[in-house]
């Protein structure tokens, strides 16, 4: 079946205009028909062919619109997906899903009692490194995974005027960025055992949670997920060991770079990373010793909204099921309690 998904999008803000504008414009499937900005304009510059409106309702109630994008501080996620579903749309919303469980489930059972898709912007599970990682770990060469640790970490040692800097908010670096660091250990690994964590405020003056450490037990293998921002020198993004060798990578997946630049990501060459960032395979491999550079895949954030689109026109299974974005804000209520009480939060 032929058929053009047609798209209304509730902010224009960063992830607006970096992200989703420009994945979907390039994406013939796909057709933005109405942003939302209050106060502004700025997405005609790019996408003269899109209405700018000045309220929800402008989106929820347009019976052309087939799928509502809840891309609004992470706060209102609840309210405008509760309220996009209600009104028959399918729902893309931004990650982190929910700030609590209940709410996931609510917006789960209201999608399903709806007939409508629900999925979560997962988009970090489309980048290069991330996509290696997953060949390595099926190939064997590591012989038995045994320790897997991942780092988000930056250096912003000022506190801006922002939603993202007030606890009232419940924003924290364990809900941005921990959502990607989680939800990619769960799609490798599934739900641990249990969970340690650290979770602190570094900065000077600051009123939320800028680090944390999450150690998450499984059998035979420790995962550790870290993030700071307060870190100026760069260290290792992804250290994997087994038993027969070690994998060690540098650098980021350059597809944010280029969309933030203001590339849309059409390119013969999309996706595609430096040499120098490759990471370095050192292993036994069917009995000779190989340490050397592994050609990162290309990344890839448009397969997000390809394979959405096999979904909802389709019917082929969701790629990012609500359920596992779910289980990621599982993971981090119980990393909360157990910074708390200083202890492990069994989790099974």
């Amino acid at each position: 079946m032929n058929k053009t998904i047609r798209v209304g999008m509730l902010s224009y803000g960063m992830s607006g205009k970096v992200f989703h504008a420009p994945l979907l414009h390039v994406n013939p499937r796909y057709k933005m028909v109405k942003i939302m900005q209050r106060s502004a304009s700025d997405a005609l510059d790019r996408y003269p062919y899109v209405q700018i409106v000045q309220q929800a309702e402008d989106i929820f109630h347009d019976p052309e619109i087939d799928l509502v994008l809840v891309n609004t501080p992470d706060h209102t996620h609840v309210e405008y997906t509760r309220a996009a579903l209600e009104a028959g749309k399918h729902v893309v919303v931004e990650k982190p899903f929910v700030h609590e469980i209940h709410e996931g489930q609510g917006l789960i059972d209201l999608a399903a009692s709806k007939g409508s898709v629900l999925t979560v912007f997962q988009s970090r599970r489309w980048e290069g490194d991330f996509l290696t990682i997953q060949q390595i770990i099926n190939s064997g060469c590591l012989g038995r995974l045994v320790e897997y640790e991942a780092h988000f970490d930056r250096f912003r040692n000022f506190i801006r005027d922002s939603w993202k800097e007030k606890p009232e908010y419940k924003a924290s670096t364990l809900y941005n960025l921990g959502s990607h660091l989680i939800d990619q250990a769960l799609f490798l690994f599934g739900i641990p055992e249990a969970v340690y964590a650290d979770i602190r405020k570094q900065r000077t003056n600051s009123l939320v949670d800028d680090l944390f450490e999450l150690i998450l037990y499984y059998p035979g293998l420790k995962v550790t997920l870290k993030s700071s921002y307060l870190v100026r020198e760069e260290g290792p993004r992804y250290l994997l060991h087994g038993t027969e060798g070690s994998y060690v990578k540098y650098g980021i997946d350059p597809q944010e770079e280029a969309l933030t630049n203001g590339h849309f990501p059409d390119g013969p060459n999309w996706g595609k990373e430096d040499k120098a960032n490759w990471g370095i395979l050192n292993t036994d491999i069917k009995g000779l010793h190989f340490r050397g550079p592994v050609e990162t895949l290309p990344g890839c954030y448009p397969e997000f909204y390809n394979t959405l689109y096999e979904t909802l026109v389709n019917g082929k299974e969701l790629a990012v099921k609500p359920q596992e974005s779910l289980n990621g804000i599982k993971i981090i209520r119980a990393a909360y309690e157990s910074s708390a009480s200083r202890c492990a939060i069994l989790i099974k």
